[in-house]
């Protein structure tokens, strides 16, 4: 059960951050598919041209999906989620609001924008920063990263997602990294994201003066920069994709630039299969599952997001390319 923590007049907002490919779209449709009974609005931010993440949250009648895909909440498209927020909030029948960020985003000017600007500020109140921290990858994302470190140091609760995908010693040293950045934030181990709704919803954990003690400049409206080596781009095609041919393709890919290929994630339509398949990776691991919940009228197209650093678009499109086949 969510606690009850808010007057009517102050829908709670819960800010879910983490690097790319931590675990965030899995919490959110964890969240939407556990908390009943409440009318949800979800606004799912990515880093790139097209909203994978969009496509693979699925909601209920009583949720409402809200994506930006031209830019990160913590920048460019804040205008935009100022402008959103402020039509939620004349629906009075809202209960909460969550926000998932792109894997690059920088927290503090997304919480900022609660209390410097004046049209959301008096209609919402963070309830959390949650951080969902991948324990495969986390000790390299934040060597790599200032993002990653902002997103822990940041932090009221952090779940360190994937532990049972490392050995335990590499867990107690991952957990020590988290707690020099952050030893104030609630810390929980997960495996796929899966956590007790009480402990990460209406708990009131946002406190302004322990953000200023992070960031003590938060407050202020200053423009947030990415690192310009780290890019996006996306691969389309109408014809089928024989994967058989793509995972040599891509397991070659990760073996000469395994380091620099930040994540990945692709909705295929698939040479011999009638569902979609989602495949995704993060650094060296990959996933490949079927998804079973295509529309009939949905468009038969494979979409494939790689986000990583100095990444050669050219020579991607053409080892793409040659996955691609002429018919089913």
């Amino acid at each position: 059960m969510v606690q009850q923590l808010y007057s009517p007049e102050r829908i709670p907002v819960t800010v879910v951050t983490g690097f790319l490919g931590s675990g965030k779209t899995t919490l959110l449709n964890h969240i939407l598919h556990g908390w009943h009974g409440y009318k949800v609005a979800v606004i799912v931010n990515e880093f790139g041209e097209i909203s994978i993440d969009g496509q693979l949250v699925v909601t209920e009648d009583n949720e409402e999906l809200v994506e930006f895909n031209n830019g990160c909440l913590c920048c460019t498209v804040r205008e935009d989620l100022v402008r959103t927020l402020t039509d939620l909030a004349r629906r009075s029948e809202l209960d909460a609001v969550l926000i998932e960020t792109t894997g690059l985003a920088d927290p503090a000017p997304v919480a900022s924008a609660f209390f410097i600007v004046d049209e959301i500020k008096s209609r919402f109140q963070l309830d959390s920063f949650i951080t969902v921290a991948d324990a495969v990858n986390l000790e390299r994302n934040l060597e790599d990263s200032v993002e990653a470190r902002e997103q822990s140091a940041f932090a009221d609760i952090i779940l360190l997602n994937k532990t049972d995908l490392v050995p335990k010693p590499q867990l107690e040293r991952v957990e020590q990294r988290i707690r020099a950045l952050n030893p104030m934030a609630r810390l929980y181990h997960t495996q796929f994201a899966n956590i007790e709704l009480d402990k990460i919803l209406g708990v009131g954990a946002f406190e302004l003066a322990a953000k200023l003690e992070v960031d003590p400049a938060f407050l202020d409206d200053v423009e947030h920069e990415h690192d310009d080596e780290v890019a996006s781009f996306v691969l389309r095609t109408d014809r089928p994709v024989d994967m058989n041919r793509f995972m040599e393709w891509f397991n070659g890919v990760l073996l000469e630039h395994g380091e620099d290929v930040y994540r990945t994630k692709g909705i295929f339509r698939a040479r011999g299969y009638s569902e979609r398949l989602v495949f995704q990776s993060v650094r060296m691991l990959t996933s490949l599952r079927r998804e079973e919940n295509r529309e009939p009228e949905e468009p038969r197209q494979s979409e494939y997001v790689v986000i990583g650093r100095n990444l050669d678009r050219d020579k991607f499109m053409q080892g793409f390319a040659q996955c691609v086949v002429s018919s089913e």
